[in-house]
C-alpha cells in the first residue's frame, strides 16, 4: 500500500470551498489512489501534484510512462471523460483508461514542466494553439455534454439581477451590450465539441506530439464560444497595447478555424458575459478591468 500524501493546496480547496461531500472525498483520495495503483497494475513514479481540483500521479504500467488523474466526480468531470473518449488523443492527451464511477483517469504523461506559455513568440504560441483548437472543434458533440444553447439561456435569465448589482452605469451598460450580443446568436449555437478551456497553460509538450492539449471542459456549442481562453491566455504579460495583442489573437485565431469574425466576437462577449456573472455572484459589485478590455476589442475587430 503506497499511501501518498495529498498536496497541501488540493486538500485546502477541497476543505474550504466545498461541503462536507468534498470534505469526505479528499479524506478518502489516498485510498483511491491505492485502489487504482492496484487495480491498473501502476507504480509512482514521481511526486503528486495537483491543480485546484485534481491529483495527477506519475506513474509507470505496463504500457510505459502513464498519470492517474482523480478528481471529485461531477458534471464536468464525466464531460471530460466523454470528450477524451471521443477524441482519441487527436489533438489532446490520450486516455488509456478509465472508471466511469469515480471518473479516475490514466493518460498518457506529458511533459508538464513545459507549457505553450514558454513559448516566447506570442504568435507562434497562438498558431499552434489555433492548430489544436481546428482539430478540436472539427468533431462533432456526443449527445451527453453541456450545451451551449442551455447555457446562453441561463446567463440571459441572470442578467437583471446581475446588472441591479453593479452600481456603475457603464458596468451595467457593458453587461447589457453582452447579453444583447448572445440573445442575437443563441438560437444557433452550434454543435462542435469544444475544450471550453483552452489556454497557453493547458497545452503541454508532448512526445508522440511538439504540443498536446490537456484539462478539457467539454461543450457542444460554436467555436466561436472557446476563443477567449486563448485571447486571454497569459494576461498579466499582455501590459503595452492589450487591445492591439487581442486583435492580433482574435485575427489569427478566426483565420486558422475559418469562423465568421462577427459571430466570434459576439460568442467572445458571451464568454465576457459569463465570468462577469460569475464575479458577480462570488460578490463582486464592479467588473473586472480585463474583461471590460475585452469587450473593448472584440466590438473594434
Amino acid at each position: 500500500m503506497t499511501r501518498i500524501d495529498v498536496p497541501a493546496d488540493l486538500a485546502t480547496s477541497y476543505r474550504k470551498n466545498g461541503g462536507e461531500a468534498e470534505r469526505e472525498w479528499i479524506e478518502a483520495l489516498p485510498e483511491l489512489v491505492d485502489r487504482f495503483l492496484d487495480e491498473w497494475a501502476l507504480k509512482p513514479d514521481g511526486q503528486p501534484r495537483s491543480g485546484e481540483a485534481a491529483l495527477v500521479l506519475p506513474v509507470l504500467g505496463a504500457g510505459g510512462r502513464a498519470a492517474l488523474r482523480l478528481q471529485m466526480p461531477k458534471t464536468e468531470t464525466r464531460a471530460a471523460l466523454i470528450g477524451l473518449r471521443v477524441w482519441d488523443g487527436a489533438g489532446i492527451v490520450r486516455l488509456l483508461d478509465s472508471d466511469p464511477e469515480t471518473c479516475a483517469m490514466l493518460l498518457e504523461r506529458l511533459d508538464d514542466a513545459r507549457t505553450l506559455a514558454d513559448v516566447e513568440n506570442d504568435d507562434e504560441a497562438m498558431t499552434v494553439l489555433a492548430g489544436l483548437m481546428r482539430r478540436l472543434t472539427s468533431v462533432t458533440a456526443p449527445r451527453d455534454v453541456p450545451k451551449l444553447g442551455e447555457i446562453a439561456a441561463e446567463m440571459l435569465a441572470q442578467t437583471p439581477e446581475a446588472s441591479a448589482a453593479l452600481p456603475n452605469p457603464a458596468d451595467r451598460a457593458l453587461l447589457s451590450s453582452c447579453a444583447a450580443a448572445v440573445a442575437e446568436l443563441a438560437g444557433e449555437p452550434g454543435d462542435r465539441l469544444l475544450h471550453w478551456d483552452l489556454h497557453y497553460g493547458n497545452v503541454l509538450a508532448a512526445e508522440r506530439e511538439p504540443w498536446l492539449a490537456i484539462d478539457p471542459e467539454p461543450l457542444a456549442g460554436d467555436p466561436g464560444f472557446d476563443l477567449w481562453p486563448a485571447l486571454n491566455s497569459e494576461w498579466d504579460a499582455v501590459t503595452a497595447d492589450p487591445i492591439r495583442v487581442v486583435r492580433r489573437r482574435f485575427d489569427l485565431l478566426t483565420a486558422e478555424l475559418g469562423l465568421d469574425r462577427d459571430r466570434a466576437a459576439g460568442w467572445t462577449l458571451g464568454r465576457v458575459l459569463q465570468n462577469c456573472l460569475w464575479d458577480v455572484e462570488d460578490g463582486a459589485t464592479a467588473l473586472e478591468q480585463s474583461q471590460v478590455t475585452m469587450a473593448a476589442a472584440m466590438r473594434s475587430v
